[in-house]
């Protein structure tokens, strides 16, 4: 077949087969380049053979898998980070999540074109030669910018291939690079989502409302008890979920795992105040959280528990704050979804469990301006960077704000 036949067929083909048409073209074209004296000495590129259909995982070379499995069980353990930091073994869920990702890129790989059978072994996959490419091919799948599953992958590779000691120093140092220049993508401050939350927070009245919820809904509940004491329980576990995440913004993991004498307890006895305790080993960034709740919080807590949670209950001998409908506690996704359908439902602001630790810090930065630390011990940050690299949006709407009454303050004089 000429050339010209070549490529008035190319009318013909369609989707996969045009890959293929473009291979034959091109060694078509290098053939004559070769045989041909006047044939034009440009020679094309080849197109590599890429993966008709993706492989299942049991396709990959033995090795690989073998130090994939070795790697994810290590992390069901307790280990030590590189500053010698105790990490807790990791849950299920996230040994699920790490799998799909490294399987995800080894099918990348040979997406883009990496033989499979050169897939040997974990130290493999992570070579820099490799990595890099099935970064950028995430990447061009992105668009313009990398998301940030891409700039987390990264920071994976660098972390698996330290883990398991299978690179040596100068790959360690070009994947560190590789991570490096992707980190540099990374949406830091506030996200406009959250700018957005964070000017309703901050509008006159609007957060007074979702503050006086809990009061609202546990007034609700004992007026349902008698007909409805079933849905009037869970007004009142709902009211007071509110109140604790109003008053100690905690994380969403924390709250539901709460346990009566153990995480909400009176250490001044019977009638003091409650204390929502967590030890460093139960929380995110390993640093143990105390919150003195205030009197009214207490008695909402206090109606809840001796009235309202024993019927949902169900006759159980749980310690949960709040127990599930079957056993053990609330799942977490249920409850922050009725979390907040209810205060969408009756202040019109629509917002997450997590959103509260956000309002947390911002109505401090607003009252107290420039005091990050005061948000990072309450927020429970490890590290100052990340508390102001988490409100440094929140800065000059404050600053604004404050050079406004500066203004008006002197519109004021000078009208005297």
């Amino acid at each position: 077949m000429s050339i010209h036949q070549l490529t008035c067929s190319n009318t013909k083909i369609r989707n996969g087969t045009r890959s293929i048409f473009w291979r034959l073209l091109a060694r078509a074209w290098n053939s004559c380049a070769d045989k041909v004296s006047d044939w034009p000495s440009v020679r094309l590129a080849v197109p590599a053979i890429g993966a008709a259909v993706e492989h299942v995982w049991e396709a990959f070379p033995e090795g690989l898998r073998r130090d994939v499995d070795s790697y994810l069980q290590g992390l069901t353990k307790v280990r030590r980070n590189r500053a010698g930091q105790r990490l807790r073994p990791a849950k299920p869920s996230t040994i699920h999540a790490r799998r799909a990702e490294l399987q995800a890129a080894a099918r990348m790989a040979v997406k883009i074109g990496v033989p499979i059978e050169q897939l040997t072994s974990l130290a493999a996959l992570l070579a820099p030669e490799v990595a890099e490419r099935v970064l950028d091919a995430y990447w061009a799948q992105n668009g313009q910018k990398p998301k940030t599953f891409t700039i987390n992958l990264a920071v994976r590779f660098l972390s698996i291939a330290r883990y398991m000691k299978c690179l040596d120093e100068a790959d360690l140092e070009r994947l560190d690079e590789t991570r490096a220049e992707l980190e540099q993508y990374r949406d830091n401050g506030i996200t406009e989502k959250n700018i957005a939350f964070l000017r309703q927070v901050l509008t006159p009245g609007l957060w007074d409302r979702v503050i006086m919820l809990p009061f609202q809904m546990m007034a609700q509940a004992r007026a349902q008890v008698a007909n409805a004491p079933v849905r009037a329980a869970v007004t009142a576990q709902l009211a007071v979920a509110i109140a604790i995440l109003a008053f100690a913004p905690v994380r969403l993991a924390n709250l539901t795992a709460s346990r009566l004498d153990e995480n909400l307890i009176k250490p001044g006895g019977p009638e003091s105040n409650y204390w929502l305790v967590f030890p460093d080993y139960d929380v995110k960034n390993r640093l143990k959280l105390e919150h003195r709740l205030n009197e009214q919080v207490t008695r909402l807590i206090n109606e809840y528990v001796h009235d309202f949670r024993p019927v949902l209950l169900r006759r159980r001998n749980d310690d949960w704050l709040f127990p599930g409908q079957h056993k053990g506690a609330k799942g977490k996704t249920s409850f922050s979804g009725q979390i907040t359908e209810r205060i969408l439902k009756a202040t019109g602001l629509r917002m997450t469990a997590h959103q509260f630790r956000h309002a947390a810090g911002a109505l401090i930065l607003w009252e107290r301006p420039g005091e990050f630390e005061l948000v990072r011990q309450l927020l429970g940050h490890r590290r100052i960077e990340t508390t102001m690299q988490a409100y440094v949006g929140l800065e000059s709407i404050r600053s604004s704000d404050i050079y406004g009454k500066i203004v008006m303050g002197r519109l004021a004089e000078a009208a005297e």
